[in-house]
Parts: C-alpha cells; sequence; structure tokens
C-alpha cells in the first residue's frame, strides 16, 4: 500500500530533517519545495531568478508555481509507491489542488509541534552555520506570521489524519516518536 505522507510545522521545527529520514526508511521519495526551489535559485533557472526575491522577503511562492512544480515531481515514476511531503502544501487553496491532482489522498499528516522561541533560535543558529541570508530574525519572524496565517489551517483541513508529535529534542528522539506513532 503506498504511503502519502504530508509534513506539517512551521519553519525550524525539523520538517526536512525527519522527513528526508522517514523517507529514507520507507524508501520512498522525499518531495521538498523549499529545497526544489532554492535549487533552482542556485542554478540561476528562470523559475529561480523569478522566486529568489520572493523568498528573500520572507514571503510564499505562488500558489500557480508551486503546484505545477509539484504536479511535475509527483508524476515521476518513483513517487508511485509514495512519498513524503515537505512544504507543500502550504496553505488550503494548495491542498485542494493537491487533491485535485492526484487519485490517493494524503494518508498522514505528521505535524512537528515546537514553540516559537525555540524556533527563532533554531533558525538563527542554521543561519549562521549554513549562511542562509533568508534566516535573518526579522525574516524568520515574518515567516512564522506567514505560517500562522497561510499554512496553521492546514491542521484543521486535514483534521483526523493529523499525528501531532512534540518536535523538541534530538533529532532521534522526534524521529521515535513520529515512527511509533506512524506504527499505531
Amino acid at each position: 500500500m503506498p504511503r502519502r505522507i504530508l509534513f506539517l510545522g512551521p519553519p525550524g521545527a525539523g520538517k526536512g530533517t525527519q522527513a528526508a529520514m522517514l523517507a529514507s526508511a520507507l524508501a520512498v521519495p522525499h518531495i521538498s519545495t523549499g529545497v526544489m526551489l532554492r535549487d533552482a535559485v542556485e542554478a540561476g533557472t528562470d523559475l529561480g531568478r523569478e522566486v529568489a526575491g520572493i523568498m528573500e522577503a520572507g514571503d510564499l511562492v505562488s500558489d500557480d508555481l508551486v503546484v505545477a512544480i509539484v504536479d511535475e515531481r509527483l508524476a515521476q515514476d518513483d513517487a508511485r509507491c509514495g512519498y513524503l511531503l515537505d512544504g507543500f502544501p502550504r496553505n488550503v487553496a494548495q491542498a485542494n489542488a493537491l487533491d485535485d491532482a492526484v487519485t490517493d489522498a494524503i494518508g498522514t499528516v505528521v505535524l512537528l509541534d515546537v514553540d516559537t522561541d525555540e524556533l527563532v533560535g533554531r533558525l538563527l543558529a542554521r543561519a549562521q552555520q549554513e549562511g542562509r541570508a533568508d534566516d535573518n530574525e526579522e525574516t524568520i519572524r515574518r515567516r512564522l506570521e506567514v505560517y500562522h496565517a497561510e499554512t496553521a489551517p492546514l491542521i484543521d483541513f486535514y483534521g483526523d489524519v493529523v499525528l501531532t508529535i512534540d518536535g523538541v529534542g534530538s533529532i532521534d528522539d522526534v524521529f521515535s516518536r513520529i515512527a511509533l506513532a506512524l506504527a499505531r
């Protein structure tokens, strides 16, 4: 049975790290729109140039662009047996577009729960370690505001398939919580 899992949580909650680990364990692709968009910016593609300024301001890339990118990715052969989505959908309109585009609905939503002070600290530390220009305190706070306004409503949208996981602790501890919740 294919596994179609969505990771939700605010920026800095650990979605990418945990999704990559789980995708490896389940042998399904980890589909991260953030990674796809950052790669496009770095490569200087038309899409990359179009979204660079949007991302640097901490705003979200338009639904049409992101939906097109994800639709194309989900059509690839390796996604037939399942996938983990990280960074998409980011709002209810994108969730509806996903429902329209795929025949099998998301089966599980993993929501990583982390408080704001912890998130800001993590993102500032990541900015220093990775030199990410989009992670300064002003942009971080803006991204958190956008998350609460645009993405958090997905928790209600997906309702019964949401598993809330405490996202604070070591990477391995959080992964163990996710694996245990999925095994139930």
